[in-house]
């Protein structure tokens, strides 16, 4: 299979090339396009043979659910058993925007799409691109992020086409997206509304529209058996090649630890990197040092954090060290991808 690779210019999209797109869709195959968040790898969410596709091309356990994008408010109703009073207070703040909202599905949502639950992930991007994309192609669109299962998730083209070269039929560029981490996800499918996995809309701004949010266990933590109602809850997730250990404790001391070790892999051979910050660079001592931004900015690192650990395995690091961050807030979100990628191998000083 040829892959075809075509702009579109993310405030303005190309009507030709979204009509293109659609039709690919209608017809079976897979599109890869941009959102607010992260490049998602697109099917019709309604056919189940389209979800099977999506899971073959990824190389994805089939019991990880898809989230179906939508593009109106008008296509709600189809795709829920009911529409919950929450997901309507939600939805009249954050959308189009980075979350997703797990409901009871209708029948109209096959459960290849689901990953075998009664349940279904619901977002509407906030992305011209990919709001005109999905209502060229019905409606309805599964999409996970656009890469190779476990891989960082893409946040430019170029990384899309590294991984997906070959296995899906379109990939729209929309140039590098502006948040850089997927969704935050929360369950309204039974009790206090949970977080399942945390994103740029935090727990702070749920529960000023909610009340009580909870936060999954999980999330910070790699002890997880239940059953994924989630995308990244069960498996390791954003990984790259080399291992990695995140070193969390006071600045001076995580800079201490991370050369030590550094050192001592260097002295067996191995190539080493780090993913530090604009603050620590200066005082690191690797053969790759890559800073995703000033610890001060938390949604900076965010935007870089995949970049780097697709650029690590472009230099063909053997072990990756990194900084820790904060576990509130949005910085959740980011410990939240480093813990998937690191396998949660953490060094605690």
């Amino acid at each position: 299979m040829i892959t075809k690779l075509v702009k579109s210019d993310p405030g303005c999209p190309d009507r030709a090339v979204m009509k293109e797109a659609g039709d690919i869709i209608t017809k079976g195959g897979l599109v890869a396009f941009p959102t607010e968040t992260v490049y998602g790898l697109g099917g019709d969410a309604l056919n189940p043979e389209s979800s099977k596709k999506i899971y073959a091309a990824k190389g994805r356990p089939s019991d990880n659910p898809l989230i179906v994008h939508i593009a109106d408010m008008e296509h709600l109703p189809a795709i829920c058993e009911s529409v919950p009073e929450n997901m309507i207070k939600l939805a009249e703040v954050f959308w189009p925007g980075p979350l997703t909202m797990i409901v009871k599905k209708s029948d109209l949502v096959p459960k290849e799409t689901t990953g075998g639950l009664d349940t279904v992930a619901i977002r509407m991007p906030d992305h011209a691109t990919a709001l005109e994309f999905i209502r060229a192609a019905g409606g309805y669109i599964a999409a996970p992020s656009a890469n190779t299962s476990g891989r960082p998730s893409p946040t430019l083209a170029s990384h899309v086409k590294d991984d997906l070269d070959g296995r899906i039929e379109m990939i729209i560029d929309g140039g590098e997206v502006g948040i850089g981490v997927e969704s935050t996800i929360v369950d309204l499918s039974e009790g206090t509304p949970t977080i399942l996995r945390p994103g740029y809309v935090t727990r702070e701004m749920l529960e000023r529209v909610l009340g009580d949010v909870d936060v999954d266990r999980t999330i910070l933590s790699g002890n997880s058996t239940q059953a994924p109602k989630a995308p990244g809850m069960k498996y390791r997730h954003y990984a790259p090649h080399g291992e990695m250990t995140i070193v969390e404790g006071d600045s001076e001391e995580v800079v201490r630890v991370i050369n030590e070790n550094v050192a001592a892999a260097k002295a067996s051979g191995r190539k080493t990197a780090v993913l530090c910050t604009d603050e620590t660079k200066p005082f690191i001592k690797a053969d790759v040092i890559k800073s995703a931004g000033s610890r001060a900015d938390e949604h900076e690192i965010a935007r870089h954090l995949y970049r780097i650990l697709r650029e690590f395995d472009d230099e063909k690091a053997d072990v990756i060290f990194s900084e820790s961050f904060s576990a509130d807030g949005f910085g959740q979100a980011v410990m939240n991808r480093l813990l998937k990628a690191a396998g949660f191998n953490v060094k605690k000083i």
